[in-house]
């Protein structure tokens, strides 16, 4: 109910479709990406993967290292029902995908693997570009790798381990952060922990993604607190993503959008 609440507020308060979105770079960022529904070549590719996985009736037994589900109470998973209730939509994939691609990051770091949907995405930007993605359960990660080897996806790092463990090991081989996309432990402190994380390593060209802001009240309260931080200059709050930006040239604004 939580969730719902907030939805229907973000309706009546959000500008929809940019209206009255007065900053320049916003207003290239909303034409140029929320409201450019092309189809790119890898689409279909990568559908199909979540095609595959949606038609999959394996079961798994999972180990949940984040803050649990909100649909199942035990660690028994259908691997066709987590395809179709914890993965990436396909409306917020081909987004997410839209968004990195316009930044074109030297790097992208994924908190949350899950089936490897969204890393499929991310890995389509460019072959260039490493994305370096962490999923704490060995089964759930064992699928996704087995779809990262038959697309060949050479730049795809994955790890199976505990974000707090692999990503400052991440961050130590890398100069500086150009994406993160932070999908995994949905509680506030993990949250401000792995943000408070990638801020040391942050340029005014970084982009951070944040996905479930509105999964709970502890959430919310973490992305509020992101916001206010002094480093941060623009934030875009699109409800299912939070996008975080460092541009010193830009006002520190807070943007609601419904595209």
């Amino acid at each position: 109910m939580f969730t719902i609440f907030q939805y229907i507020k973000h309706y009546f308060i959000s500008k929809h479709k940019g209206h009255d979105v007065h900053s320049p770079f916003v207003f290239s960022f909303i034409n140029n990406i929320l409201l450019n529904n092309g189809e790119f070549y890898c689409f279909e590719e990568i559908e199909a993967v979540r095609q595959k996985l949606l038609n999959d009736n394996r079961i798994i037994y999972i180990t949940d290292l984040g803050a649990g589900s909100k649909i199942y109470k035990t660690n028994k998973r259908i691997i066709s029902k987590v395809a179709k209730t914890s993965v990436i939509s396909e409306k917020e994939a081909k987004l997410l995908f839209r968004i990195v691609n316009y930044f074109q990051p030297q790097n992208i770091i994924e908190l949350g693997t899950s089936l490897g949907i969204s890393t499929l995405y991310l890995s389509n930007i460019s072959c260039k570009i490493p994305v370096y993605t962490i999923e704490g359960d060995k089964q759930i990660l064992k699928i996704a790798n087995s779809y990262f080897n038959l697309l060949e996806k050479k730049n795809i790092k994955s790890y199976n381990d505990n974000f707090d463990y692999r990503l400052p090991k991440i961050l130590e081989k890398i100069e500086t952060v150009g994406c993160a996309y932070i999908d995994g432990n949905h509680t506030k402190e993990a949250t401000l922990r792995y943000f408070d994380m990638l801020l040391l390593k942050i340029t005014e060209k970084s982009i951070l993604i944040f996905d479930d802001i509105y999964w709970n009240k502890d959430m919310l309260s973490a992305w509020n607190e992101i916001k206010a931080n002094s480093k941060v200059r623009v934030t875009i709050d699109l409800f299912y993503f939070g996008i975080v930006l460092f541009r010193t040239e830009q006002p520190k604004e807070d943007f609601r959008l419904f595209v």
